[in-house]
């Protein structure tokens, strides 16, 4: 399992510094209806609830989870879900045993010896988020299975970090007033995404994602790769067409405009279907949404009513 990464920093948990330097360049766009969420967002976690941003791949919930855990104004831990994860790999684990050895020799004809051994402790991310009142963003937490996430329980429920008996002098951590924890999950349906427990559940606020409206992925595209909304516009259009098609296997999600868009920018590309690099561009796209090992007839298929949207949409 990787480290937890200190996101206000940009680096590693230790050392755990904050450089303003360092911070996350992403640019963030505010829209009315980002706005809203971000408020009822903090919100919550202010009044000390967990919140849970559910939504599809492209759906922003990453970024705003780094957004919002930004303006909280703590030091922000940052872990992926895992399906190899165990509790351990969120609250910590022994790392072998520590010897401290004394030689006393206060009469120098008399040497008195103290020995003694005990265990070595590694504190993981929940610890420490728990311990310093660091805001937690565990993204992709179904990702865990559900037994892993059991430590979270007790923590969002009664502030309290329950530890292995070997852990520390203290069975127990009492959850230090500041920590705030962020969670985000694709929809049940995706590959390698785990039912999460109702009584994790439970114990979050959820927001849905899914079905930013027309003008915010406008105003995000447009933002994002630095091209004009006008045309930001057109290229977002073509893709919710294609969305709404339903002939792919992959969806089509936000992410594809802003790749189309980027790459057209920083390309210098003429945004018409007379520009054969363009075509090409939304093609490779937007062509790899489809079935993987479709027979040749249904690429073909796919290839030429991706060249209808791109015609409709971009007038040569």
């Amino acid at each position: 399992m990787g480290r937890p990464q200190l996101i206000e920093a940009g680096i590693d948990t230790a050392p755990l510094q904050t450089p303003e330097s360092s911070r996350p360049s992403t640019v963030f766009i505010e829209t009315p209806i980002i706005q809203d969420v971000t408020n009822r967002s903090l919100a919550y976690l202010r009044s000390g609830y967990p919140v849970h941003f559910r939504g599809s791949a492209g759906s922003g919930k990453t970024a705003l989870a780094l957004r919002i855990a930004e303006m909280l104004g703590r030091p922000t831990l940052f872990i992926t879900g895992d399906a190899t994860f165990t509790s351990q790999s969120l609250v910590g684990r022994e790392s072998g045993t520590k010897t401290k050895q004394v030689i006393d020799r206060y009469i120098h004809s008399v040497a008195k010896f103290e020995k003694e051994t005990s265990i070595a402790w590694n504190d993981e991310v929940l610890t420490q988020a728990c311990v310093n009142g660091y805001t937690l963003i565990y993204d992709e937490f179904t990702r865990s299975r559900a037994e892993a996430n059991n430590a979270l329980l007790p923590v969002l429920e009664e502030r309290v970090l329950v530890l292995p008996s070997s852990a520390r002098r203290d069975p127990y951590v009492k959850v230090h007033p500041e920590f705030r924890a962020i969670f985000t999950s694709n929809s049940s349906d995706y590959v390698g995404v785990q039912t999460a427990q109702d009584a994790l559940l439970d114990r979050m606020i959820t927001i849905d994602l899914d079905g930013i409206d027309r003008e915010t992925e406008i105003v995000i595209v447009s933002g994002r790769s630095g091209l004009a909304e006008d045309l930001a516009a057109r290229i977002v259009d073509m893709v919710r067409d294609f969305r709404e098609s339903g002939a792919y296997e992959q969806t089509p999600t936000m992410r594809a405009s802003l790749m189309i868009a980027r790459v057209a920018m920083t390309q210098g590309l003429r945004i018409s279907a007379s520009e054969p690099a363009f075509v090409g561009l939304c093609l490779d796209v937007l062509a790899s949404k489809g079935a993987p090992g479709a027979h040749t007839e249904e690429r073909r298929q796919l290839n030429d009513a991706l060249h209808e949207l791109i015609a409709a949409h971009f007038v040569a």
